[in-house]
């Protein structure tokens, strides 16, 4: 018999002429498709193995949580006291995962958090940074797309899908991992009173209570409704922690009306209040909350309430040029690929700064203010390699941002 027709793989009965690639071994032959095959199964056992073998979870480099603070402080501007207050929940979140629970012993209960804050402000942004330092499964979902069962839009229970796919489903990494629901405000329902009519938006309130207090949920690995033949999957939310966020655009007016002043007014010579006035968000409480339109049953289930602040010019200056990875630093990586070296003077980022605040679009708005400003430069001047050095000045910015749609942006 010819070696053209023995040599075929071993473990497909490929022949030679059938595949592009067959490795010759001691007693037999294996072919380009069973070696990425078997490399697939060999990484899905080696994941499988590693988190079986791991039965607690390490803190990143034991730290604590000033040290998380310090962290936080590398990429986020300003908001002290939340990058405090989830420093704090994240570190005892390792401590409770890593408890030993015994007869007579305290279990410790999971401590869900509710930040509030206008839009730019760095809500998502601390979430992002911490979710890098972290040794467990994260993973950041919106609440706009959730609904109640029987109503066009996901199940809640598509949370627990996005944490499972996150930790390749490995079921008990998923049970400590931690879940960020962004935009909570949207599923709020019309003020506190309950309606006489139906509320879609409190029936998926009233659908994420248990799933965040913790109980064991039969999750569907790939999406509810498009599968509904798969095999369901038992997830206990008990040990996931839930981190909940919302711009709550007008809650300042319901703040201002518990404290029995007005947004917009006279002045009464008392400068502490007028101060006061410009930070109603200090003052919010749950009851400010529950009165926007969650229920208070789901506000139970966040009992830490922390607030941020709105940026000023001096925050908004400094995210544009301090951080780890601040706007300006990217450009100038950008440019550096082209070889060309990139700045922006004083008098341009003092021009950004303040459409920034005048657009209120928060610490967002820097970078679609700065991409319209300095789109063209991207556009042309890689194609022209005699060019080795751009300065953004405060002319140019002001001459591009107003060609820009950006520039037809009015604020009420």
């Amino acid at each position: 018999m010819s070696k053209k027709n023995t040599s075929k793989c071993s473990f497909c009965g490929r022949a030679k002429e059938d595949v592009q690639i067959l490795i010759t071994g001691v007693d037999g032959y294996i072919c380009e498709n069973c070696v990425t095959q078997a490399k697939q199964i060999v990484d899905t056992e080696v994941l499988h193995l590693h988190a079986k073998t791991s039965s607690k979870v390490q803190m990143e480099k034991n730290l604590k949580p000033k040290a998380i603070k310090e962290y936080l402080d590398e990429y986020v501007i300003g908001q002290d006291e939340a990058k405090k207050v989830i420093s704090v929940a994240v570190y005892n979140h390792y401590k409770r995962l890593n408890q030993t629970v015994e007869a007579d012993d305290v279990e410790i209960e999971k401590s869900n958090i509710l930040m509030v804050g206008k839009t730019g402000t760095g809500k998502t942004l601390i979430v992002k940074s911490i979710a890098k330092l972290l040794n467990v499964p994260f993973t950041i979902v919106d609440a706009t797309v959730f609904t109640e069962a029987g109503y066009v839009g996901e199940d809640v229970e598509s949370i627990l899908t996005r944490l499972l796919q996150v930790c390749d489903y490995d079921i008990d990494a998923a049970q400590k991992g931690i879940v960020f629901i962004d935009e909570i405000d949207k599923i709020s329902r019309k003020g506190d009173n309950p309606s006489l009519t139906r509320d879609i938006k409190e029936g998926t309130q009233q659908s994420l209570l248990k799933l965040i207090e913790g109980t064991e949920v039969l999750v569907p690995p790939q999406g509810g409704r498009k599968h509904p033949e798969q095999k369901l999957l038992k997830v206990d939310t008990k040990n996931i922690l839930f981190l909940c966020g919302g711009s709550f655009d007008g809650i300042d007016k319901i703040i201002s009306k518990r404290l029995n002043t007005s947004v917009i007014g006279f002045k009464n010579g008392n400068a502490e209040e007028e101060t006061n006035k410009e930070n109603l968000l200090s003052y919010i409480t749950h009851q400010d909350v529950r009165s926007y339109g969650l229920i208070p049953e789901l506000l139970g289930r966040l009992p830490v309430l922390v607030h941020l602040e709105e940026l000023d010019k001096t925050a908004l200056t400094n995210i544009l040029t301090k951080p780890k990875n601040a706007l300006l630093k990217q450009y100038k990586k950008l440019f550096a690929l082209e070889n060309i070296a990139f700045d922006m003077d004083a008098s341009a980022i003092d021009f950004i700064v303040d459409k920034a605040l005048e657009y209120k679009l928060g610490a967002r708005g820097l970078r679609s203010i700065c991409e319209a400003i300095i789109n063209d430069a991207m556009y042309e001047l890689p194609s022209q390699p005699n060019i080795k050095e751009f300065v953004v000045t405060a002319d140019y910015a002001r001459e591009k941002l107003s060609k820009s749609r950006i520039a037809k942006l009015r604020v009420a």
